[in-house]
């Protein structure tokens, strides 16, 4: 899934990773995707809960952010776009030079692709009201006309999966392997535990846990959350998404979280 394309470590050129890994609805094939964008920026701007905090960028904005989508900018692609960086004011949202204000990751919605805009607005929903050390920072976002466009904190050294799995990857050392695992723990008891209200995250893998320079770790991803049971409640019950072999047991055979 497309948070999983932050694809770069610190010294490496950009590569492209294939869009194999992506979420895919575990039940049969009558159950439709949450896919499909809009054309109507007023309709869909009404669905957005978005968090006073988060900034909103004009597509012309993130165009020249990202020198015009070039592919020298290009961080990642999959199922639901690709992943650009960006530079742009420390404390707005206008463009800057390359290597200065701030850098930033910016994924690209495919109108064509498999993610659609349900996805798009989940992230928007939980990641532009939860604040953790744990979790990827949703800097902003863009809706304009067919425009889908998400702003992140750039994450200098890329995901999880490609320090284990990238062919030339030094073996990472077991106490920042344990850092790691520890600090997407701490991402997980947030959600589940500490959040206003319980998110359960319904996409967790290698891909998705995201590095920064120091190897602290931060979930990525959140177009397949899932508000978690509140008060009484013992169980959600969902139609069964996410990934091949990184979904519970019990959940695929249950439906229930």
């Amino acid at each position: 899934y497309c948070l999983g394309l932050f694809t770069n470590s610190a010294e490496s050129e950009p590569t492209k990773e294939s869009s194999g890994d992506q979420p895919v609805v575990l039940v049969s094939s009558t159950t439709t995707s949450n896919g499909g964008s809009a054309s109507s920026t007023p309709k869909f701007s009404e669905e957005l809960r978005v968090a006073s905090q988060l900034r909103k960028f004009t597509f012309i904005d993130l165009k020249l952010a990202t020198r015009n989508f070039r592919p020298e900018s290009l961080l990642g692609e999959g199922g639901f776009g690709c992943v650009f960086k960006g530079w742009i004011e420390e404390n707005g949202t206008a463009p800057v030079k390359p290597g200065t204000g701030l850098t930033v990751a910016v994924k690209t919605l495919n109108i064509d692709g498999l993610q659609g805009h349900k996805e798009w607005l989940a992230e928007v929903d939980y990641l532009g009201n939860l604040l953790h050390p744990n979790l990827v920072k949703l800097v902003g976002y863009c809706i304009e006309d067919d425009h889908r466009l998400l702003v992140y904190e750039f994450m200098p050294r890329g995901s999880l999966e490609n320090h284990l799995f990238r062919k030339g990857s030094l073996p990472l050392p077991w106490s920042i392997r344990m850092k790691i695992a520890l600090g997407a723990a701490k991402g997980l008891a947030f959600l589940h535990e500490e959040a206003e209200r319980p998110v359960i995250y319904r996409d967790f893998k290698t891909s998705n846990i995201l590095l920064d320079a120091d190897y602290n770790a931060k979930l990525s991803d959140f177009g397949l959350a899932k508000d978690g049971p509140e008060g009484d409640k013992t169980h959600v019950s969902t139609r069964v998404m996410g990934t091949y072999g990184y979904a519970a047991p019990e959940y695929v055979m249950t439906g229930m979280w």
